[in-house]
């Protein structure tokens, strides 16, 4: 929006032509997310307190969570509200990647919306039911699928790359395409919410792996960047920086709130959306690959899970005290700002790792 009226004016007022750098607006989207969600944090926790949204706690789970009941939920909200007006203020809205992100957040952040609202305003224990939660899911992943495949550009839209490789490139049919992009999308959002069990847990990891994406997307973007790194050249991915850098100031705006002890939790309307939103970015730049070892923690959450079901319906045995494994390791005895913060480190080690990729060819 602010991009266009930039260009209008720069016809008049050369000063403008600074707008269409696109680092810049991408610190001005961050900036600008950053300030929305610090501004309207404080209000839209008040309204989710009066309206007596809050946490419901599992009495089975650590003892140090029950303090946490009645704590409002459903703050994924401000963070989607900051995403969103910060992406519309200063991405080119004629990018079609920009439209295909976006719509994966607001669909995946209504479902979100629709499982919480259920949950904590009607009281049902359930949400939304599970076959209707992943028919929706499912909707959205198949759509921005579809959408992505019919309108590539070149064979490196739909062209599967392996890190550390630089001559394999292996050209994806329509159905696997489909069944990748899929799985990327859903499986991110599924994995980010699994994640979202502790103060702070899921949003930080989600702020450093969508400033990774950033990196790639702007690199993807430039032809001769792309070229020289030997990764695969997107034409106009460049412009996903700026979806990248208002997630990562609007999951900071967050945080704010977030952070141990948190006066506010994301949800599923948060923790849903973004997931989604990094998947489906991780498959534009063409780094699923490198997104599942960036987003290690997501995934590690998520095989516990898995593992921990398997394990009981095969044997009746648990693998892990309680998953997901953040909750084993607490009720090992670490304290909760302790497996906070590791998981944090180890997910900065790993996007370092991801972000090596870029070179080591």
């Amino acid at each position: 929006m602010l991009l266009w009226l930039a260009k209008h004016l720069s016809a008049e007022i050369t000063f403008f032509n600074v707008f269409s750098y696109l680092t810049l607006r991408a610190i001005l989207a961050a900036t600008s997310a950053l300030a929305i969600a610090l501004l309207i944090g404080p209000w839209m926790i008040a309204r989710l307190s009066r309206g007596q949204i809050g946490q419901v706690v599992r009495d089975d789970g650590p003892q140090t969570h029950l303090q946490k009941a009645g704590t409002p939920t459903m703050g994924g909200l401000l963070i989607l509200v900051a995403i969103t007006v910060s992406t519309l203020l200063w991405a080119d809205l004629g990018n079609r990647f920009i439209w295909v992100v976006l719509g994966v957040t607001v669909l995946f952040g209504a479902v979100g919306f629709v499982d919480d609202y259920l949950k904590l305003i009607k009281k049902n224990p359930r949400g939304l039911v599970a076959r209707w939660k992943y028919f929706w899911q499912s909707v959205g992943g198949l759509g921005a699928a579809l959408l992505l495949w019919y309108t590539a550009k070149s064979p490196a839209d739909t062209t599967l790359y392996l890190p550390f490789f630089k001559s394999f490139a292996l050209p994806l049919g329509f159905l696997a395409f489909l069944l990748l992009t899929y799985l990327m999308i859903v499986g991110m959002s599924n994995a980010v919410n699994l994640t979202d069990g502790l103060d702070g847990l899921a949003i930080m990891p989600a702020v450093m792996v969508a400033a990774a994406l950033g990196v790639f997307a702007y690199a993807a973007g430039n032809a001769v960047f792309a070229q020289y790194l030997g990764i695969p050249a997107v034409p106009n991915a460049g412009e996903l920086l700026i979806f990248c850098a208002a997630l990562g100031g609007a999951g900071l705006g967050f945080l704010w709130f977030n952070a141990y002890p948190a006066q506010v939790f994301m949800g599923d309307i948060g923790a849903l959306a973004i997931g989604a939103a990094l998947g489906a970015i991780a498959v534009i730049v063409r780094q699923e690959l490198v997104v599942l070892v960036m987003g290690g923690i997501f995934v590690l959450e998520t095989a516990s899970v898995i593992l921990q079901v398997a394990s009981f319906r095969l044997t009746g045995k648990r693998i892990f005290r309680m998953a997901p494994i953040h909750h084993h390791f607490e009720l090992k005895g670490w304290a909760e700002p302790k497996v906070i913060v590791r998981f944090w480190i180890i997910t900065l080690f790993l996007v370092l790792a991801g972000l090596s990729t870029l070179k080591l060819r």
